[in-house]
């Protein structure tokens, strides 16, 4: 014990002046680096700084709101253990985390392709400068007789406790999800949606695309959200709207078959509580007014669902198709 103890004593004492040098040359090189760049800064370094910190800025809300903020954590981690075995010249540890790093991107890609398709196609298809209608052109007098007829007909649905799930395409275009079902291309009514979901309908288990203010598809296909952290006692139809929303900007509308409760579905969250006016009030304020602001709803009424966190109100036995 005492050798062992000597030899550990001796060789951190030896190392260790070579460790406070490395430290002390590391923040004298910054500090040579830190004045070089200041003398240089000019017009177009302040726009590199701003666009690299809004890029950063959305990494890291990709990163909290999905599976990817879990990776995230165990990357700050490598990096750690990569710096302290360069300080501690650490050669197995250092070896070791460069074949991690060599394959690393590419293992980041194949496991999380599904995450950066989904914000690859978010960032194609949202405006910077506003929310696109569901009718593209049309004026907000046409869109709002399309949310009314929409409303009307999913409280009827929800009275009945009838299932649905209607699909508001807007700027990512659903085009794959369509293929799925059955071309409509119909106007829009509350008659037709309801029978639409009437449970002997052949096209009563699928979801509704809505594009342009028109019931364009029904019986469509869609991704079921396969996060394992959303609340076990939702169905089927309440994943699904859920995993549209995580690949889409589309607003997703849910009826539960067994409540009747009605939900909707955006960013991969799900709020829930609506009776007609505040349906109303929250698809106005999407789709119709600028920015979202003009018509603004009250969340203190809802049940709001992060896939992260279970906090819902709806009997168990949610296996509903």
């Amino acid at each position: 014990y005492h050798i062992m103890y000597g030899i550990i004593e001796q060789t951190f004492f030896i190392r260790g002046g070579d460790i406070l040098q490395t430290i002390l040359k590391m923040f004298t090189d910054f500090s040579d680096y830190f004045r070089a760049a200041v003398s240089d800064f000019g017009l177009n370094d302040i726009f590199d700084i701003i666009i690299v910190a809004v890029l950063i800025y959305f990494i890291i809300k990709f990163a909290i709101e999905r599976r990817a903020g879990r990776l995230a954590l165990g990357i700050v981690l490598l990096l750690a253990l990569r710096f302290l075995g360069e300080l501690f010249s650490l050669v197995a540890l250092q070896y070791i985390l460069q074949l991690i790093f060599q394959v690393g991107i590419i293992a980041i890609v194949i496991v999380f392709q599904p995450e950066l398709r989904s914000a690859l196609e978010k960032m194609g298809g949202e405006s910077l400068k506003s929310i696109k209608n569901i009718t593209e052109q049309k004026n907000a007098e046409s869109v709002s007789a399309v949310i009314n007829d929409l409303c009307e007909a999913v409280l009827d649905l929800s009275k009945e406790k009838t299932g649905a799930l209607v699909v508001i395409e807007r700027g990512t275009k659903l085009g794959d999800i369509i293929k799925s079902g059955v071309v409509l291309n119909a106007e829009m009514s509350p008659f037709l949606l309801k029978n639409i979901f009437f449970n002997k309908a052949p096209l009563h288990d699928g979801a509704v695309i809505v594009r342009g203010g028109k019931i364009f598809a029904a019986g469509c296909f869609l991704p079921i959200s396969m996060n394992t952290d959303i609340y076990k006692d939702l169905g089927t139809r309440h994943r699904a709207a859920i995993g549209m929303s995580e690949n889409s900007d589309a607003i997703i509308i849910v009826v539960s078959e067994e409540t009747g409760m009605i939900s909707i579905a955006r960013d991969g969250r799900l709020e829930r509580g609506y009776d007609y006016i505040r349906l109303r009030l929250a698809l106005r304020s999407l789709l119709i007014s600028e920015e979202g602001k003009a018509a603004p709803f009250k969340k203190r009424f809802l049940t709001t669902i992060n896939p992260k966190k279970g906090n819902d109100t709806e009997p168990k036995g949610g296996n509903e198709q």
